[in-house]
């Protein structure tokens, strides 16, 4: 039987464990990199565009692909579009090409696509390479290539010139960077422009104009109020994206009137900005994890999510997945790690016997739950891959560890799922 589960990525490391899987009635699992992919993507974008009687309106595209594969499309109203028909987002690909410090590439052994920097940078970058601004030609690429082609293009139309680093009282950063274009005469000196991305609020509240085809209009209340409202729809939704805003600063102020060592004064630097879109990005839950809770729950075995992220976060993949279903009133059965602090011994003792859900929660709080199923005479199972899972892995009745999980977290389990 182990033999069987080894070729299925299934390590045993305890072989009594195998008989107390079979008898368990709660799996406590990790979300992210477990329920979840653990592969940012963007899904969906939006920008200002003209309507056929000169109106503005707010264009809404769908990406399609969930992984770092830099292969999908990008809809309108359901069809795949041609990106290059809209000169904002070919602006919207450069500021996501630009504003970038991380890339992807094709591991070889893995026979897959990975990122080489953050995820939200790299789910930016995947996009460049799904929108193909430039309709680059890319029938005869190895992997090797197919995986930066169009941010490769983008990249040599500009010089990057020096990067304003993300910081937290902005909540943005910045490239500068110029660009040397062909005058009648030869070669015109290089003008200079700033890409700039980060969090929506604080993004837009230093824009004073909007991109809209290729004009610059002014912006108001009403369309700021606009932006942020559809933002708002992307944050709170069934899909709980993480927004961010793209923008670019047409003026910038000249470089040797800024100060690079002062990140206070960043923010300084970072106004007049045109705003140009936003992305909507999500770590996509796993193909096959909706049909194996389904199969727990036949089997009698309840489901807990257990994640770091935020409550609105984690219920949204929980009705995605579902451990909740769409319309389910989740008082009783989804707690913040606050919230359950926030209880007397006995209400935290019940609350476990219907949780589904435990959010914001640290490592001390999966021990606790532990503790508390296994009084109510559940026999439990702990999926987890820090350092801090540890104690909580060692501590229910089988501990299952990630196989890209850290050395402790394997020691302390009786399973690894090497996959």
């Amino acid at each position: 039987g182990t033999r069987r589960m080894a070729k299925k990525n299934a390590i045993v490391r305890s072989l009594p464990s195998v008989e107390t899987l079979g008898c368990t009635s709660v799996i406590c699992s990790d979300k992210t990199g477990t329920l979840t992919t653990n592969q940012m993507s963007v899904c969906r974008a939006f920008i200002f565009n003209k309507t056929d009687t000169n109106e503005l309106q707010i264009e809404q595209f769908e990406v399609t692909g969930t992984t770092y594969e830099p292969k999908g499309d990008i809809l309108l109203d359901g069809d795949k579009f041609n990106c290059s028909d809209r000169s904002g987002l070919v602006e919207l690909a450069e500021c996501a090409a630009l504003c970038n410090d991380s890339s992807l590439d094709y591991n070889e052994t893995k026979k897959a696509f990975e990122k080489v920097g953050e995820a939200t940078e790299t789910a930016l970058t995947v996009l460049v390479e799904k929108m193909n601004v430039f309709n680059t030609d890319k029938s005869c690429l190895s992997l090797h290539e197919l995986a930066m082609a169009s941010n490769t293009i983008i990249h040599q139309k500009y010089h990057k010139e020096f990067t304003l680093e993300f910081s937290r009282d902005r909540k943005s950063m910045s490239t500068y960077v110029t660009t040397a274009t062909k005058g009648s005469s030869g070669s015109n000196p290089p003008s200079a422009k700033m890409f700039v991305k980060g969090a929506p609020e604080p993004v837009i509240d230093r824009c004073t104009h909007i991109r809209c085809g290729t004009q610059k209009l002014p912006m108001t209340p009403q369309i700021k109020q606009e932006i942020l409202h559809l933002v708002h729809q992307y944050g709170t939704g069934r899909d709980t994206l993480r927004c961010l805003a793209l923008g670019t600063i047409d003026n910038p102020p000249r470089r040797e009137d800024m100060d690079l060592e002062d990140s206070k004064k960043f923010v300084t630097y970072e106004t007049n900005i045109t705003f140009v879109g936003v992305v909507g990005m999500l770590d996509p839950p796993r193909a096959e994890v909706h049909e194996a809770i389904i199969r727990c729950r036949q089997a009698g075995i309840r489901v807990i999510m257990i994640t770091g992220d935020n409550k609105n976060t984690a219920e949204a993949i929980c009705r995605r997945i579902g451990i909740f279903n769409e319309l389910e009133d989740t008082r009783g059965k989804a707690f913040s790690g606050r919230e359950f602090d926030d209880l007397s011994n006995e209400e935290q003792s019940e609350a476990c016997r219907h949780a589904k859900m435990f959010a914001r929660v640290d490592p001390a709080h999966k021990s606790k739950i532990v503790e508390y199923l296994q009084s109510h005479g559940e026999i439990t199972a702990m999926t987890g891959d820090g350092v801090n899972d540890a104690p909580a892995l060692k501590k229910a009745e089988i501990g299952i560890a990630m196989g890209s999980g850290t050395a402790v977290a394997k020691t302390a389990s009786e399973m690894v799922l090497a996959d």
